[in-house]
């Protein structure tokens, strides 16, 4: 009885969480911080020192350190519902939500990456005058890139069989996340390179107006995340809800 409860109990969160995420507030409210976010980045925030000659290049860092934080929670995330789906009982059609819910992570985290990759290149080219110079934040982002598209890989070769897809998926997913995280925030501090690592936290660097608008970047990032997330998981449902009444 008490399990039942509980159960309910999880299931009226669940949809109360997603309705409040469906409202039209949601919606305008991340596209306000967005666009707060990039007239801010152009028009508000000043630049930042070593970041070229006027620190102008640094207004990347906005798009930029977001997408590839996202990229790593991303993962976290993934792993968070690939535990679920090992190590808890579920009913058959809670466990596909589970499984859906890791695996719309893991792509939302993949398109984060290729995000991370696209302005860092940009980034390079600028401040040192290379779109790409193996540098080891590049060498990770891009072994990152690999560990998300074997991932989307093994669910597209299982597409057939679905409990097993989920399975292999998830502890691909669990067996993967040291490495993966390992590479993105050891190996830059451990290995020496171009990229800069802790300018971001000395504030004697960075203006009080660029110190908002990448705050509000972090913010209108998560929203976005959040959204995208949650409207992934409603096609999900829909397209499973087709699927049942064809069958």
């Amino acid at each position: 009885m008490a399990t039942t409860e509980r159960r309910v109990g999880a299931a009226t969160a669940r949809s109360a969480t997603e309705s409040a995420l469906q409202g039209a507030w949601w919606k305008w409210g991340i596209g306000l911080v967005m666009c707060w976010v990039i007239y801010g980045a152009f028009y508000v925030a000043g630049g930042a020192v070593g970041f070229g000659k006027t620190g102008d290049i640094a207004r990347i860092v906005f798009f930029h350190v977001p997408g590839a934080v996202l990229s790593s929670v991303c993962y976290f995330v993934g792993v968070y519902y690939a535990v679920l789906y090992l190590f808890k009982t579920y009913t058959p059609v809670r466990a596909a939500e589970i499984d859906a819910q890791s695996s719309i992570a893991m792509e939302l985290g993949f398109l984060f990456c290729i995000l991370a990759t696209i302005t860092g290149s940009v980034f390079a080219g600028i401040q040192w005058g290379s779109f790409w110079n193996w540098d080891p934040r590049e060498i990770s982002i891009v072994i990152m890139l690999l560990l998300y598209a074997s991932y989307l890989v093994l669910r597209s070769a299982l597409a057939g069989r679905p409990e097993q897809r989920a399975k292999l998926a998830a502890v691909y997913a669990l067996v993967a996340l040291v490495p993966a995280q390992y590479l993105i925030w050891a190996v830059p501090r451990l290995v020496p390179g171009n990229h800069p690592t802790d300018v971001l936290f000395e504030k004697e660097r960075l203006s009080f107006s660029y110190r908002l608008i990448l705050y509000s970047s972090f913010l209108a990032f998560t929203m976005l995340y959040c959204w995208l997330s949650q409207l992934r998981f409603r096609a999900y449902k829909v397209r499973t809800r087709l699927e049942g009444k064809r069958g």
